[in-house]
């Protein structure tokens, strides 16, 4: 049985959604604000997170932030829920915001975190679950492990090995030689780079793909592989 996080500081809509989801035959934790979702978090590991947007604690989005990038905010490193979000325990697992802002931009911002979905209130019950199991099937469409001769990749932790030992990757790093292995020997252009692992245009700065590239092929290159690039053209990794 999955169990699912809600967060969400209103009362009736939080009962309403946990409701709903326990009808459906999900089990389910509810919190009220980001403190009582990262205690909750410092001991389980959900399938997946509604989330709402605007918390009395904090920004749903900057929450999001922390669990994809692996970099908390809570004012004790030495916490459970830090040693996790630190170690990527939830870099994958599949949040759903919900909104009541009419802001496009706090949307837009939500998904290139990292968001799989999104919903503005008020919202049906039914549209909400259809949208989870969306999101279930989508996860679960997507293969556990990946390897690619020496390299290998554990899709739900986020971590990434050659030799069966661990490279030590920064998330972007990851996603950016995962993005490359799946497209070995395809040259893609700086711009096809930047909006599929950073998810927003490139706006002509290159600076920040090219540092990456770099970090990382220091990083494989001991291994055999190398990012090259074909000046007009964009980058290959062989």
């Amino acid at each position: 049985m999955k169990l699912i996080l809600c967060v969400e500081d209103e009362l009736d809509v939080l009962d309403n959604n946990r409701k709903a989801f326990e009808d459906a035959g999900y089990d389910v934790l509810t919190a009220v604000n980001l403190e009582q979702a990262r205690e909750l978090l410092s001991t389980q590991t959900p399938d997946a997170i509604v989330l709402d947007i605007m918390l009395p604690d904090g920004l749903g989005l900057d929450f999001l932030q922390e669990l994809r990038t692996g970099k908390t905010t809570v004012s004790n490193p030495r916490t459970k829920y830090a040693l996790r979000i630190s170690n990527h325990e939830f870099s994958k697992v599949p949040v759903i915001l919900l909104t009541a802002w009419d802001k496009p931009y706090d949307v837009a911002r939500g998904l290139r975190l990292g968001a799989n979905d999104y919903l503005s209130k008020p919202f049906e019950y039914e549209v909400l679950l259809a949208r989870v199991e969306a999101m279930f099937r989508n996860v679960e469409q997507i293969p556990r492990r990946i390897t690619y001769g020496k390299l290998s990749f554990d899709i739900s932790s986020g971590q990434a090995y050659a030799n069966e030992v661990e490279l030590t990757l920064k998330p972007k790093e990851y996603s950016l030689l995962l993005l490359f292995v799946q497209n070995a020997r395809r040259v893609m252009d700086a711009e096809e780079l930047y909006r599929k692992v950073w998810n927003a245009p490139l706006l002509g700065d290159k600076n920040t793909l090219q540092a990456t590239i770099s970090a990382l092929r220091r990083k494989i290159t001991s291994y055999g592989y190398d990012i090259d690039m074909i000046r007009g053209k964009g980058y290959y990794f062989e």
